[in-house]
């Protein structure tokens, strides 16, 4: 069973556990000691399962379990200890018909329901990792609920009852003395814990992570704004002028539905880019009518940190009437794509993106040939309104392809969540992922792709003479399909998809050597992700989190130009997170503690999903102030998102953490 699957059980073990302390505590209450005794030795046998549960995912990483063991358990197993001690002999008692059920009975039960549920609440506000502040509050309210449920259970008028029958006798006056002594002293001690607790959980974070390793010196300081791009194309190229203009316009979907976007040049994708190794790219964006600003970022292209376009750290964000250049060189041959950085949560999402094409100089790769010779498509998948949009550059569905004809299908999600994708019709190769390409990819059939919000797919085959169909999400009538002369565009049946394995790409092409040594890193950064309480903005929000805080209070994470740099994601939540590096692409070293046994994997966008544990790495050689976030944008605008700044570069576009992806300023 996966991580994610235990994760699941665990909570639904701690819902019932919760549910069982209650209804114990419940009956008791009501005096129905027959049915209490029976939901007491349930709510036992409950909690050891929730120990057992904890106990596996311990085993898959401490991460999962942290706030459980050193918070929720122990603080379930002594207030279930004292409730089994306190109530039981009393319910035993009870049901011979030699005593009652005392008001300290009902409460010490539920006091361990309180204990499970504070448990439950503190795993879904807090999660990773647990802080002092936090136990210090969760364990106030804990006791707080205990008081009040005494004074409830036990209300004043039964001292004045215990009065009249001692008849003020001192030794009943001194008894209900200490009573009162011990609410006060323990209502100090919850206000004490809790204030203190508050009090801790406002101290400020750390501003830079610097992680593991060897430290280094500063070096001297440079700014974002003078790491520009080269000023002149490579031997043999030529400048690739553009000039893209953001504004709102209707556009017309494939399907002929007319839609308002938000568009570059009143497309949507805005116009594709292309170009040869070693070739010049110049772009001038305009911004027309997008009131809260837009920039351009060439998504897993590296570029000089000064092209990079985050608002608030490498630039501010073009507003109405403005404009901004971009420049660099294409010295990186793959599949790439542009899109607004700045609320790209809403940009992206109607419509501020395009793709971007670099094609090798002098001969082909081994899988390609001339651009007259094949059929080359870019495709991004896009939804609009709900619907999946799949289309070429040219904005159709259907394409002829003629039998023995070399095909490229360049797949970009462009999307916040991930799409499943089967190339139905005939055998093919992934011959590069996010870009680069994979060494000695396989000829793979009836399989599924599972391709990362941000994520690019090269797909190569050579088309047969019968239609080809690119199946997405499951649609048989959606998609797109190619079809050789002469056969009649229609309905052609396509088979259930559903049931097909998906490839894993760890598995897939040849291994080689890595460029670095993997074995060691003179940086390694931990990012675990979640859900919880915390400041965004400067606002409370329930956030996306990275170690429990969101944007921008996540520490930076220092490097050094040539470090080796190493990160371990963890997702403790139960939602997928596509993860991205701006400026770098990684290595992928391991998932879930296996490492790769086929082709070096070289991914700028990776999806971790629920419970997964990735470890990746890379050579830090483009010095700048780079984005890490999540690459489901409205995640990145919940919170998660961090920096990863190389020792001595500063910006003058921002403050401590500049701008974000999801957020203006």
């Amino acid at each position: 069973m996966t991580t994610g699957l235990w994760i699941i059980l665990d909570h639904v073990v701690a819902l019932l556990t919760i549910a069982a302390w209650f209804a114990a505590g419940v009956t008791l209450a009501l005096r129905r000691t027959r049915p209490a005794l029976a939901v007491l030795v349930a709510a036992v046998l409950v909690t050891l399962v929730r120990v057992a549960t904890v106990a596996m995912l311990a085993g898959r990483g401490w991460w999962f379990v942290q706030e459980k063991v050193l918070l929720g358990l122990p603080m379930l197993g002594a207030a279930g200890a004292v409730a089994v001690l306190v109530a039981g002999p009393q319910l035993l008692a009870a049901r011979r018909g030699r005593g009652d059920v005392t008001a300290g009975g009902v409460v010490s039960v539920l006091t361990a329901a309180y204990a499970a549920l504070a448990g439950l609440v503190v795993t879904f506000l807090v999660g990773y990792p647990l802080t002092l502040s936090t136990a210090l509050i969760t364990t106030s309210l804990v006791c707080a609920g205990a008081l009040l449920t005494g004074r409830v259970v036990a209300p004043p008028v039964e001292d004045i009852a215990a009065d009249a029958a001692v008849g003020q006798a001192p030794e009943g006056r001194r008894a209900i003395s200490r009573r009162r002594f011990i609410g006060w002293t323990g209502g100090a001690v919850v206000v004490t814990a809790a204030g203190a607790g508050t009090g801790l959980s406002f101290l400020p974070a750390e501003s830079v992570t610097r992680g593991g390793g060897p430290g280094r010196s500063s070096r001297a300081a440079v700014s974002v704004a003078d790491l520009r791009g080269s000023g002149s194309p490579a031997a043999g190229g030529t400048v690739r002028r553009h000039v893209l203009t953001a504004k709102k316009a209707t556009v017309r979907l494939p399907s002929g539905r007319e839609i308002d976007a938000w568009t570059y040049n009143g497309e949507v994708p805005g116009p594709a880019i292309t170009a040869t190794q070693g070739d010049l790219i110049e772009v001038r964006l305009r911004n027309a009518d997008i009131e809260d600003g837009v920039t351009l970022h060439w998504h897993g292209y590296d570029v000089p940190c000064g092209e990079d376009g985050a608002p608030g750290v490498t630039q501010l964000a073009v507003a109405p009437g403005d404009d901004f250049g971009y420049r660099f060189r294409a010295d990186q041959v793959g599949t790439y794509w542009y899109h607004t950085h700045h609320a790209s949560h809403v940009g992206v999402h109607k419509g501020l993106y395009g793709t971007l094409v670099v094609r090798p100089r002098g001969g082909q790769r081994a899988d390609e040939q001339s651009a007259a010779e094949q059929v080359d498509l870019s495709l991004p998948l896009h939804t609009f309104d709900g619907t999946v949009v799949i289309a070429g550059s040219d904005g159709r569905t259907e394409h002829p392809a003629s039998p023995g004809t070399p095909v490229r299908l360049r797949l970009i999600n462009t999307d916040s969540d991930p799409h499943r994708i089967v190339l139905a019709g005939t055998p093919f190769r992934v011959a590069a992922v996010d870009g680069r390409d994979l060494n000695q990819p396989g000829e793979v059939s009836d399989v599924a792709l599972h391709l990362p919000a941000g994520g690019r797919y090269d797909l190569v085959f050579i088309m047969p003479d019968t239609s080809v169909a690119l199946v997405l999400d499951g649609d048989r009538d959606g998609g797109l399909r190619l079809r050789p002369p002469g056969d009649a565009p229609g309905e052609a049946r396509i088979e259930d998809t559903s049931d097909l394995p998906e490839l894993n790409l760890l598995r897939y092409g040849a291994p080689a050597a890595a460029p670095f040594d993997t074995r060691t890193a003179d940086r390694h950064f931990t990012m675990v992700l979640d859900r919880g309480v915390a400041m965004v903005d400067g606002q409370p929000a329930y956030a996306q989190t990275v170690n429990g805080r969101g944007h921008p209070a996540i520490p930076d994470q220092l490097v050094a130009e040539g470090d080796i740099v190493r990160f371990t994601v963890v997702n403790r939540s139960l939602e997928t997170h596509p993860w991205h590096l701006h400026g770098h692409p990684v290595l992928i070293l391991s998932r879930d503690g296996t490492p790769p046994t086929g082709s070096p994997l070289w991914m700028d966008t990776f999806d971790v999903r629920p419970g997964e544990i990735w470890e990746v790495a890379f050579r830090a050689t483009n010095p700048g102030i780079w984005m890490n976030h999540c690459h489901n944008l409205p995640h990145a605008h919940q919170g998660m998102m961090l920096r990863l700044r190389y020792d001595g570069v500063t910006t003058p576009f921002g403050g401590s953490h500049g701008g974000s992806p999801g957020h203006g300023h």
